[in-house]
């Protein structure tokens, strides 16, 4: 068997990588948890504390450690590219948060990076990973809807508090950057995975007194008749979902992007004027991303090309909806 892969935090102030990744690193064979970096000392000794591993109170220092292998950037957006960069130049393999990078030319660059020093450089989009896709995937590409006409793909969530770092825009708050990449990412690897797509017109709202984005739709040309809605937000009621529309009937997913490990998830099929709900099984999409990522470790995989198209098609909304 392989040695588990040496993994370190860098920044302990995000509440997703405390309820979710560092749990998981911490019960997975694949990692084992090395260390935990923060400007704040205290949080980072005691966030070592938890998972009996070492802190830093540097993220450089943390860097030139060679005993850690591999780093997860669990940072504001606006930080992603520059600590990826450095991680990637100090030698380590980067699982980072999405988006990569805030822009198409960033990301080919990390990307060109992580290639020419055979690392991995791994954007940490969970729900690719959950198998309810592949299942919806294959009744489409079987037919079970026609032939596919539309695609839409839905990712909205509920106001937070106001001094969230997702309103602020040094941070690269804004919606189309924390939820609108769950749509994107699901238009490039669901709806038309390995064919181009191109950015037919976007919008985006922002609400009384907000100065980032807060909500927003992109329509997208997939190539012979193939249309693709995709809708984003942070000030609305919870939905998570994704839809593809046939010439015969239609097919949804439901709690698509951040299913918990316990969730029994399904398709809904409706043809025929007939719904039909089929069951499927249970997965944890954060626990095989964490093998996905030691697997790309391992075998020093190069980056996925989605990465850079996502933020290529990002960069492209974000310029479409703010003009």
């Amino acid at each position: 068997m392989s040695e588990p892969v040496r993994i370190a935090v860098l920044g302990a102030a995000s509440e997703f990588a405390r309820r979710r990744m560092l749990p998981a690193f911490a019960a997975s064979h694949e990692v084992t948890l090395a260390a935990v970096a923060s400007r704040d000392p205290d949080r980072a000794a005691q966030t070592a504390a938890e998972y009996g591993c070492r802190a830093f109170g540097s993220y450089p220092d943390l860097l030139e450690d060679e005993a850690v292998e591999a780093v997860y950037l669990p940072l504001p957006c606006a930080l992603h590219a520059r600590w990826a960069r450095a991680a990637l130049l100090a030698g380590k393999h980067v699982l980072v948060e999405k988006p990569v990078a805030m822009s198409g030319p960033e990301a080919a660059e990390l990307s060109a990076l992580a290639r020419e020093r055979g690392l991995a450089l791994t954007e940490n989009v969970l729900f690719v990973h959950h198998s309810q896709h592949r299942a919806a995937l294959r009744y489409v590409t079987e037919g079970a809807i026609g032939r596919l006409q539309s695609f839409e793909a839905t990712y909205t969530v509920p106001r937070r508090p106001r001094f969230d770092i997702r309103y602020q825009p040094a941070l690269g708050g804004g919606a189309l950057w924390d939820t609108g990449v769950y749509p994107v990412r699901a238009a490039l690897h669901l709806a038309a995975p390995g064919h181009p797509l191109r950015l037919v017109g976007a919008v985006g709202r922002r609400g009384p007194g907000d100065t980032v984005d807060t909500s927003g739709s992109a329509l997208l040309d997939g190539g012979d008749g193939l249309a693709l809605q995709l809708t984003y937000g942070l000030d609305h009621s919870y939905r998570s979902s994704y839809t593809y529309q046939g010439s015969e009937g239609r097919l949804t997913v439901d709690r698509a992007y951040t299913p918990p490990a316990d969730h029994l998830p399904e398709v809904r099929l409706e043809r025929g004027g007939e719904v039909t709900r089929i069951p499927l099984a249970v997965d944890d999409q954060v626990d095989n991303a964490v093998t996905a990522f030691a697997e790309a470790v391992r075998t020093a995989a190069h980056p996925d090309p989605e990465v850079q198209r996502q933020a290529e098609l990002l960069e492209e909304i974000s310029r479409a909806a703010s003009g």
